[in-house]
């Protein structure tokens, strides 16, 4: 299978402008999620998908692929799309890897690429299992529900399941509780079609793409992962992810 990742980063992000081109130290955010992705062993090509030249300027300086695409996109799904349509090459699966988690693991990464290798999948994603209870109850982390052969059923702000007749202090010690990690991997030709599809209801109450494309019938396949990550939505991510950073000499 040929396989590419797509970066999509905007500038006009509402809650922190610019962010793709935020220094970490040494690099820019845009650049160490880049040369994370290059470290991929799945992988065959790595392009930032952009509405902006100065990150377009900025991919460039630093030898990366990069590709300008539509202001008009509501999702990063979308952008993959016009990626495929416009690469001149044909790609097997397109692996959707945020453009704000600078310290994203290459093995993450691989491990959703690695989901492909069941005919049967047309999306596939991570989950983390959640150990504390600030989590659960935090509704900017999302939750998913999984079946027996980890194909997702569900994914929610609210904690699923609900455990009644226990206090919901109690939850976590009565069941086991998945977090989402927000990288999608989707076959090309499922992604041609997940963008025609017209918003659903259960997509806007939750505000979540994904549950657009449940809700049509698509099977998205989830993997655990036992590591974590750090997404920078807002400048006071920015000081934990500068502290991670210089702990861990990155």
């Amino acid at each position: 299978m040929k396989m590419l990742v797509v970066i999509p980063a905007r500038h006009a992000s509402t809650r922190f402008p610019g962010k793709p081109l935020v220094m970490i130290h040494s690099k820019s955010m845009i650049q160490r999620v880049y040369e994370q992705a290059l470290k991929c062993t799945t992988v065959n090509d790595v392009l930032v998908a952009t509405d902006d030249e100065r990150i377009e300027k900025a991919v460039k300086s630093f030898g990366g692929k990069v590709m300008m695409t539509s202001s008009l996109h509501q999702s990063g799904t979308e952008r993959c799309a016009e990626v495929v349509q416009n690469a001149g090459e044909d790609y097997d699966v397109v692996i959707n890897v945020q453009g704000d988690e600078p310290f994203i693991s290459p093995e993450q990464i691989d491990l959703v690429a690695k989901c492909f290798n069941d005919p049967t999948v047309h999306i596939a994603t991570l989950i983390k299992r959640i150990s504390k209870v600030d989590e659960l109850s935090n509704t900017s982390i999302v939750k998913a529900v999984v079946g027996e052969q980890l194909q997702a059923l569900y994914f929610s702000r609210s904690p699923l399941p609900h455990f009644r007749g226990i206090p919901a202090e109690q939850w976590l010690s009565s069941g086991i509780y998945y977090k989402h990690i927000g990288i999608y991997g989707y076959r090309t030709n499922v992604l041609e079609q997940l963008v025609k599809l017209p918003p659903h209801n259960l997509e806007q109450a939750e505000s979540l793409e994904q549950l657009r494309w449940l809700a049509n019938g698509y099977r998205i396949k989830t993997a655990i992962t036992l590591l974590e990550t750090i997404s920078i939505d807002t400048p006071r991510d920015l000081e934990t992810a500068l502290q991670f950073s210089k702990e861990n000499k990155l």
